[in-house]
């Protein structure tokens, strides 16, 4: 029997501090509902994704994963251009084939609107159309590949993606399209051995799974047998010919409502309609796909009743951590329920916190804390307890009906930052000096060529693996993979590689100017450092209650980074020394509430804060979002920029004289000499690569001696490799928001259906678009062309020449939702923030900066939805090989997060120059970014007059070198990878977690690989014992010492003393004859365990220039 149901609204009060019921509440009721439920399905409605999302993941945690399934919609609409994802179909998907199941179907289904609209593939489909798998069953790899083209499954070399697979040996990779993670079969002659989850982004195993269903990864299904492969259509009706609803898989389904739930529809339905004008013949196809508002009506209707009354919940929580003293008033609302036998329930994520601060409270209330492993244990506790149970509440709940009040963490803390600081130098240039397939490569002896691939060649004996270099005039050199330490990656970009002659005296000079130079800057670093340590600035301790408070009014919970990040700033600003921190992280991964904490410290401890942004309109945005906080605590905020009129402006600058403004946000206006503080304390500086060197001056003016805190996206070369050294502290902000997706990033020709169909596609969905242009001249030309793609498209245009009142003004219109497309110059790429704008089309993207490009495409995707950025280049032009190289560069960092992998990038192919000065064509385009960092390093150790180890590399000669199979490993890129990971080892626990990792990537490792593995063990054993040359042969084996070794070792052994052993100089040599490659390791192991006993000391260490060998 259908029935629906409205959730009503909880009283005025509730409403105020919550739109609707909370959702902890929605939980524990449905929860309720559906316990030992076998009846018929119940289907939750939520209002919108939000609530969804977050519903669906609490009644997972309250009732269990496999009661509850959460039905979303897909992430497009009709007239789109472009298709669904496979994540969005295959979870559509795999709940449709969970229905299927009578014996296994959830009890619960949560979802919204949007989601049952859309029409679904009809309930036959389904037979033989996803794959299960567990450990000790066989397996036909050819019949998996199949299957899995079947169902809309690609291959691709990295399975990074959801419906993404790739075989590699004995291993099988597949990124379920509903599953959170990737997973690992391994298996041996097709008998499955185990079944793993990993990490796509770390490729490191998470967790072994017993039982993995692979489910489509697309709606569109083959129909019949022999139909080929699943495809991406774009119509289900013209597909299908016949389709399902959602509730035809749920005919005797409970339906529950939420108020206004029906009504979000409206929005939808009108998005449908203008795609079927605007669109076309496909459009009108694809609408097919949808029910008709008449059909939703009929499909929903019937009786009403409540569900949720006053009685039964409510949402009059107080919000503790506002309070001046939260666990007293946590205490008065606690110790009278109590008293009266209700349970209560502190809730939050499981960190650590949890139950330190839950046996305060408890202990405040006059009881104590018990710990709960899940919600249902709560029935069965006694009346007067105090519960404990880690599950992450964002808003607790009252339910009289049952005597429990649910009180989350934030409700008692509010969401504070740890007030530890951890180290948090930059762990961005992990796997930097790794090199691919038609990269500029340095040879440490011969210098800069390209690397044109992989060649096998003999040495008589065995064919093994090298790496083809080209170098000017066509010369080659073939570098076996064993010698690839000698290869850094180069620095420059391919327009700027000039290639050396093999043997010629050119590299010799550039190579030698590099070290001398290097040398010279680490002494003034060094300066700089001193000069740093002993400068002093006030210590900022916030008044705790009055922070907190602060902290309380963020309706979100921090993520780890920036919990770690604010932790380190407020150490900054309690320490006496100027704070100069880099807050580093993509755009909306919460830069400005480390700020605003920030300023928050500063304030609450008695100084005044300036905020400084490069455009007007970013400091707007930042005024409204610093006035909006600070207002309620009765702190003054102030602006000043060019949107300010002079007599509010006046009356600005005489606040921050007097002191009585406290924070002060705006432009270039800000550094005017006019302003002066009373008691100024904290310089926030936003973007800092947008403005000039006379700003940045300024700036440094401005925080002479106080604390400043820098926040970008992209940081500038010269910025982030002084934070690689050390001349600033970094804290980066790598957890993306939740749920936020990465941006579809697509490159090449401008192509105008493609263009306008994106265009229109984004106004249908109700968003806005942005097209970008290199200069103010292809404005007119671009609008022109856009007028005739889709003239139903209303064009803002903006550009610098424009006054700046008018350019502000239509800027903030444009945000506020005027316009469909704006048509801009780069002067969007900072400081314009449309949560509405989820297309970017970018004309001859090739000539934009990487970081302008990185920055360009942050401007979309900062909502629920998936962005998308065109980077199209004009086709009529070829573009640049440096332009070419930016564009794939940030389509292979699409990841969320990447900014700062893209600033490491641009720093290798622009160079950083004189860290003190302005020049930013320096040497660091000479050699790489690894290469240079490791020798900095070393020249900065000689510098401040450390021992620094003489910089040599033992030389193994067995007789049996390693390799990587390509059977093992099929690409060669990966080969290359790995070979590069061995030889930059430097101790044997980084040594045994790589060969985790490939075993867990690849498999079993097979015998070369293996013997690749002993020898860099090798290798690390003769560094540290001070063995230069190890050489081994059927006749014997032989050690080239050090001479601090060799002496003492010498007086120790004597020759033909028992052993065979004599010296002969340095060098300790055994004439033992072996038979094999096994009888030879045998040998060097007793020749390093002889080496090892004897009494010499360690290999000498001695202050050194910095030699160019690492």
């Amino acid at each position: 029997m259908l029935q629906t149901v409205t959730i009503e609204n909880a009283r005025a009060e509730a409403e105020r501090l919550s739109p609707l019921v909370p959702i902890g509440a929605v939980a524990a009721l449905l929860e309720r509902r559906i316990a030992d439920r076998d009846g018929p399905v119940l289907v939750y409605v939520a209002k919108t994704s939000r609530r969804r999302r977050d519903l669906a993941d609490l009644l997972r945690l309250m009732a269990g994963p496999e009661r509850v399934a959460e039905f979303a919609p897909l992430d497009g609409l009709p007239g789109d251009g472009i298709p669904p994802s496979a994540e969005a179909m295959g979870g559509r998907m795999s709940v449709l084939r969970w229905l299927r199941d009578a014996d296994k179907r959830p009890a619960a289904v949560v979802t919204s609107a949007a989601a049952l609209i859309r029409r679904v593939p009809p309930r036959g489909i389904f037979k033989d159309m996803h794959l299960e798998f567990r450990p000790g069953e066989t397996i036909d790899p050819a019949a998996v590949e199949e299957r899995l083209a079947r169902i809309g499954y690609r291959q691709d070399e990295r399975v990074e993606e959801p419906g993404e697979w790739t075989a590699r040996g004995k291993v099988l990779e597949i990124f379920p399209a509903a599953a959170p993670r990737p997973c690992r079969i391994e298996h041996e002659g097709g008998r499955i051995a185990a079944i793993r989850s990993y990490d796509p982004l770390s490729q490191r195993s998470v967790a072994e799974t017993a039982h993995l269903i692979v489910d489509p990864a697309t709606e569109f299904l083959p129909v019949a047998a022999g139909s080929g492969d699943a495809g991406l259509g774009r119509s289900l009706a013209a597909h299908y010919g016949r389709l399902d609803t959602f509730l035809d898989y749920v005919p005797e389904a409970e339906i529950l409502l939420e108020e206004e739930a029906e009504a979000a529809t409206a929005e939808l339905f009108r998005a449908i309609a203008e795609a079927r004008e605007g669109g076309g013949a496909e459009a009108r196809a694809a609408e097919q796909d949808y029910l008709g508002a008449k059909e939703w009506s009929a499909l929903v209707g019937g009786a009403l009743a409540g569900m949720v009354g006053e009685g039964e919940t409510s949402a009059e929580l107080p919000r503790f951590a506002e309070d001046k003293d939260p666990f007293s008033a946590f205490a008065a609302f606690a110790a009278p329920l109590l008293k009266k036998h209700h349970r209560i329930v502190i809730a939050g994520p499981d960190d650590g916190d949890l139950m330190r601060v839950a046996r305060r409270a408890a202990r405040a209330a006059g009881a104590e804390a018990r710990g709960i492993d899940g919600w249902r244990e709560i029935r069965a506790a006694k009346g007067g307890a105090c519960l404990v149970l880690p599950m992450p509440l964002r808003q607790g709940f009252r339910w009289p009906a049952e005597r429990i009040a649910v009180v989350a963490l934030a409700d008692l803390v509010g969401q504070r930052a740890r007030l530890g600081a951890r180290d948090e130098r930059p762990g961005l240039a992990a796997r930097d000096e790794v090199f691919r397939i038609g990269d500029a490569v340095v040879h440490l002896d011969h210098g800069v060529g390209i690397l044109d691939g992989l060649e096998q060649v003999s040495d008589g004996q065995k064919v093994l693996e090298a790496l083809k270099l080209r170098y000017a005039d066509g010369a080659t050199l073939l570098v076996p993979l064993a010698d690839i330490g000698a290869l850094w990656r180069y620095g420059g970009g391919d327009a700027e590689v000039k290639l050396d002659r093999l043997k010629g005296a050119g590299w010799e000079k550039r190579r030698a100017g590099v070290v001398q130079a290097i040398s010279a800057t680490a002494e003034r670093m060094i300066q700089r450092l001193s000069e740093k340590a002993k400068a002093r600035a006030p210590k900022l301790v916030p008044d705790r209650a009055e922070f907190e408070r602060f902290c309380a009014r963020f309706p979100y919970e921090l993520t780890p980074d920036q919990a770690g990040a604010t932790g380190a700033v407020l150490a900054d600003l309690a320490s006496g020394r100027p704070m100069d921190r880099l807050l580093c992280g993509d755009v909306g991964f919460g830069k400005t509430e480390v700020a605003l904490r920030a300023a928050a410290a500063a304030v609450f401890a008695g100084r005044q804060v300036a905020v400084v942004a490069p455009t007007t309109i970013l400091a707007q945005q930042h005024f409204l979002a610093f006035k909006a906080r600070f207002e309620r605590q009765g702190i003054e905020v102030v602006r000043l920029s060019r949107l300010v009129e002079e007599a509010e402006a006046e009356a600005a600058r005489g606040a921050l004289a007097k002191g009585t403004a406290r924070v002060v946000v705006g432009s270039h206006a800000l550094l005017s000499d006019e302003v002066a503080f009373r008691d100024l304390g904290l310089v926030v500086i936003d973007e800092e690569q947008r403005f000039g060197a006379a700003q940045k001056e300024a700036l440094r003016r401005l925080g002479n001696g106080l604390h400043t805190l820098t926040m970008t996206a992209t940081p500038i070369p010269q910025t982030l490799q002084a934070a690689f050294v050390g001349l600033n502290e970094v804290s980066l902000l790598g957890t993306p928001p939740g749920r936020r997706r990465p941006i579809r990033t697509l490159a090449g020709p401008f192509d105008e259906a493609t263009v306008g169909e994106a265009l229109r596609a984004e106004k249908a969905r109700g968003g806005q678009s942005f097209v970008v242009c290199p200069r103010i001249e292809d404005l007119e030309p671009m609008g022109a062309r856009l007028a005739a793609l889709a003239p139903e498209l209303a064009l803002v245009t903006l550009h610098g020449r424009m006054k700046g009142e008018e350019l502000d003004e239509a800027m903030l219109a444009f945000a506020g939702g005027t316009g469909d497309v704006l048509l801009a110059t780069s002067i969007v790429e900072s400081g314009l923030d449309v949560p509405n704008a989820n297309t970017m089309v970018i004309w001859r993207a090739d000539r934009f900066g990487l970081a302008q490009l990185h920055q360009l495409r942050g401007r979309v995707g900062r909502g629920a939805r998936r962005g998308l950025a065109l980077l199209t280049t004009d086709p009529e032009a070829e573009p640049t090989p440096g332009g070419e190289k930016r564009l794939a560069t940030l389509c292979e960092h699409r990841d969320l997060g990447s900014g700062l992998a893209i600033a490491a990038r641009d720093l290798d192919l622009r160079g950083t120059g004189d860290l003190l000065g302005e020049d930013q064509a320096g040497h660091l385009q000479l050699i790489g970014l690894s290469l240079y960092r490791r020798m900095l390093e070393r020249a900065l150790a000689v510098a401040r007059g450390e021992d620094v180890p003489e910089d040599w590399r033992p030389d193994l000669n067995l007789g049996a070198p390693g390799a990587i199979p390509p059977d093992y490993v099929p690409e060669a890129d990966l080969r290359i990878e790995i070979a590069v990971l061995l030889e930059r080892i430097e101790d044997a626990a980084s040594l045994a977690a790589l060969e985790a990792e490939i075993r867990d990537r690849f498999g079993p490792v097979p015998k070369p690989l293996a013997r690749g593995f002993r020898l860099a063990e090798l290798r690390l054993r003769c560094r540290e014992l001070g063995i230069r040359r190890l050489d081994a042969g059927s006749k014997g084996v032989a050690a080239r010492l050090t001479p601090d070794v060799a002496a003492p070792l010498r007086r120790r052994l004597k020759d033909g003393a028992k052993g065979g052993w004599r010296f002969a100089k340095n060098r300790l040599v055994q004439e033992r004859p072996s038979k094999t490659t096994e009888e030879r390791f045998a040998h060097v192991e007793a020749l390093l365990a002889l080496i090892e006993d004897g009494p010499g000391p360690a290999p000498a260490r001695r202050r050194s220039a910095p030699s160019f060998r690492p």
